[in-house]
């Protein structure tokens, strides 16, 4: 048990005097702000879906409103 612990430690010592620690948690931050743009551009899309339907049915009914006009 206290070999592991002495092995844990001696690496994350090694990995941190290096820099990987470091860039592992950027990568992570890196990762977690990707994930987050990613959920945005979902948003973004389904808005602009929304907005082209309401514009499509906008449309439809003025043309029906032509329609019945013109009749």
């Amino acid at each position: 048990m206290m070999r592991q612990l002495t092995v844990l430690c001696t690496g994350v010592l090694l990995l941190n005097g290096c820099g990987l620690a470091e860039t592992a948690v950027v990568a992570g931050a890196s990762g977690a702000s990707a994930a987050e743009q990613a959920k945005q551009a979902k948003q973004t899309e389904q808005k602009v879906r929304d907005d082209v339907a309401k514009a499509d049915q906008v449309a439809a009914d003025a043309r029906a409103a032509a329609e019945a006009a013109a009749q």
